[in-house]
């Protein structure tokens, strides 16, 4: 029955399934946070890249789409962090997810206000640390999954992060199915966070071009990781792009990475001031060297022309290499549903294991 899968996550998100869909900067809009929750899964709003002045104006549009608790994500260093959290705050919204930027005392000042905090890490120092800080639960991510991402497979991070802290985890990195989530349930987590194979619904505001490069990339390691965006460790899809920032020298991409700023700067009302102060929250929020401060105006104009614009070429496509095993594209819906059947067939296989007499 679906209730085997009834975990302390459902409990602490108000969710039907322990399935979460993470807060993927562009694609996690109002549409595919809602779709999320209606289907029994809980997601997370994208508040990280919501311009800012009109984050409450988002909160409200995923209320009226649906009923269910939700989540939002953000970054200390975003121009309009205080305004997420505020927001966040005043609509009761059920859970935040981050990185590594919030102190003890924002952290504190959310749970105060019945805020699950539940950050998001790739190594197992940072899962410890967002525990110590307060974290109420631990998403981990291994190396397979999307974006920005650490080095070790999550069949290693999990059960080291499971040993090491006493709150819930949730596995990240490679989940696509209902084996998946057994997997998962097996090794102790509490559930999974897929953001890779929520890209790939038809929910999702990615653009049918760039939709079409994921599912006809069917080699996992054309999906691979590269340091050239940003100067960290960042899995994309194989295009033009990533070939040519490679091809570059540290001075081009950063003058490149300059250029793409003050557009970001711009399209988010910042002056200099406001784009200093904000590569200052970055340059202390992530343990970014210099170099990878400036350079980081290269990710966000990138990704937005590869899956806002629909630029597959010249543009950046994150995914995990979970994505070459995804051929066709479901609803939320459908893909909850189906991942929720498939893990009742592999617990009632696992549960005739049991029974079966020896030989």
């Amino acid at each position: 029955m679906a209730s085997n899968l009834h975990t302390v996550l459902c409990d602490r998100l108000g969710s039907r399934f322990p399935i979460v869909q993470t807060a993927m900067g562009w694609v996690a809009d109002e549409k595919l946070t809602a779709a999320t929750c209606n289907a029994g899964g809980f997601g997370f709003l994208a508040g990280a890249t919501i311009e800012p002045g009109r984050v409450d104006a988002a909160l409200r549009k995923v209320r009226e789409l649906t009923d269910r608790p939700f989540g939002v994500n953000f970054h200390m260093f975003q121009p309009n962090a205080a305004e997420v959290i505020e927001a966040v705050i005043d609509h009761k919204v059920r859970a935040v997810s981050y990185g590594r930027g919030p102190d003890a005392a924002t952290i504190k000042r959310l749970k105060d206000a019945g805020v699950v905090c539940m950050p998001t890490v790739g190594a197992l120092k940072h899962a410890v640390k967002a525990v110590e800080l307060g974290a109420d639960i631990i998403t981990i991510q291994g190396s397979e999954g999307g974006g920005h991402t650490g080095s070790v497979p999550t069949s290693i991070l999990l059960p080291q992060v499971l040993d090491a802290v006493n709150v819930p985890v949730v596995a990240a990195g490679g989940f696509s199915d209902g084996r998946g989530l057994v997997a998962a349930l097996a090794w102790g987590a509490a559930g999974i966070a897929m953001g890779t194979r929520f890209l790939m619904t038809s929910d999702s505001p990615v653009p049918a071009s760039s939709l079409k490069r994921y599912l006809t990339t069917r080699d996992p390691n054309q999906i691979r990781v590269t340091t050239a965006v940003d100067g960290l460790p960042q899995r994309f899809i194989e295009n033009n792009e990533i070939k040519r920032l490679e091809s570059m020298n540290l001075a081009a991409r950063l003058s490149m990475s300059l250029e793409h700023a003050r557009s970001q700067a711009r399209k988010n009302n910042l002056g200099l001031m406001g784009t200093a102060q904000t590569a200052l929250k970055l340059l202390r929020a992530d343990d970014s060297s210099f170099a990878q401060t400036v350079m980081a105006g290269n990710l966000p104009e990138l990704v937005q022309r590869g899956i806002v614009a629909g630029d597959p070429d010249n543009g950046l496509l994150p995914s995990g290499q979970v994505a070459a095993t995804i051929d066709r594209l479901e609803s939320c819906e459908e893909l909850i549903a189906r991942i929720v059947k498939e893990a009742k067939e592999r617990l009632d296989a696992l549960a005739k294991l049991r029974t079966m007499p020896a030989n």
